[in-house]
């Protein structure tokens, strides 16, 4: 029972990894969609990634053909809503709307897979994730916004809000899809499969944007960047995404996207020259604060928290 308590405490940990390179990863792609076409980065990040994960499954005899001829829709939808779907709609509505609008309604992703996790997975719902949600949903509107309401007032919706709409429900749809086949299929397996799956339909798509020429004449910044997509954002990212969702569940695992735009910010801050200010630091520590109350257990801690103040007597 300890043992694994111990493992669970792990899991929480790692995924704080998670939205540490998905935030990296979305400075990292601003800059080399300006040497490549969009769809075609995406195509490329995941293409490569899944090379490596296949070769990493045979090498380490995780390639279970079995599991997936059984498994296959359940994998094909993940590839097709969290790997293909997303990254489309994602870069589909940026040409139509601002990153603002876009980074609004993804930020509402836990909420979404909370819910769905709740009526339609069985996981419970609580007062603790309710706080918590509420509290880091705040603090990512406030990073977004940067703290002006002025902004918040100014927004214009538009066709591309639908499109990113669509990036959230298939995003969604992932991780409830991910928690009923992660229960018959590993993390990494799953990871392998939905990514290469994913990519094979990006790159397919990719062709109409006519930029694989470019590749070649990518910078050495941009191939720096696209290695850390490739083994920190996709290989590693996408692994302890789909471990946190078989081990803690979709719900909480979600909490974790909020990071993402925490910290996104400041490593746009530091390594792009980005501005960054005191409201948006606020709404960091809301955030922060937001999941660890939700992914807590303040039972355990408080009885542990005992048991330490009666050996100190």
């Amino acid at each position: 029972m300890q043992q694994e308590s111990k493992k669970t405490f792990g899991i929480y940990l790692l995924l704080l990894l998670v939205p540490l390179f998905w935030g990296g990863a979305f400075g990292a792609a601003k800059h080399i969609i300006t040497e490549v076409p969009p769809i075609t980065t995406a195509a490329l990040r995941f293409g490569l990634a899944g090379l490596i994960l296949f070769a990493a499954a045979r090498f380490s005899s995780e390639w279970d053909s079995k599991k997936i001829k059984e498994q296959w829709p359940g994998l094909l939808l993940m590839a097709l809503t969290g790997i293909f779907g997303y990254n489309v709609f994602f870069f589909m509505g940026l040409e139509y709307t601002s990153a603002v609008n876009g980074s609004l309604i993804v930020a509402t992703t836990p909420v979404f897979v909370t819910l769905g996790a709740v009526l339609f997975l069985g996981e419970t719902w609580n007062a603790r994730l309710a706080l918590g949600l509420i509290l880091s949903l705040t603090g990512v509107f406030l990073v977004i916004i940067n703290g002006s309401f002025q902004t918040l007032m100014a927004l214009k919706f538009n066709a591309g809000d639908l499109l990113f709409i669509a990036a959230l429900i298939c995003w969604v749809a992932h991780g409830l899809i991910g928690k009923v086949v992660l229960a018959k299929v590993s993390p990494f397996l799953t990871t392998t499969v939905t990514t290469i799956a994913g990519s094979i339909f990006l790159i397919l798509l990719s062709l109409s944007e006519k930029g694989w020429g470019r590749v070649l004449s990518m910078s050495n910044q941009a191939w720096m960047e696209m290695a850390f997509m490739v083994f920190c954002a996709s290989i590693i990212g996408f692994f302890l995404w789909n471990k946190g969702i078989q081990k803690i569940g979709a719900s909480k695992a979600s909490m974790y996207m909020n990071l993402v735009p925490i910290n996104a910010a400041w490593i746009a801050f530091f390594l792009y020259d980005a501005s960054i200010s005191w409201q948006q630091i606020a709404g960091m520590l809301m955030v922060i604060f937001g999941v660890y109350v939700s992914t807590t257990d303040h039972k355990r801690f408080g009885s542990k928290l005992e048991k330490a103040v009666e050996k100190a007597n």
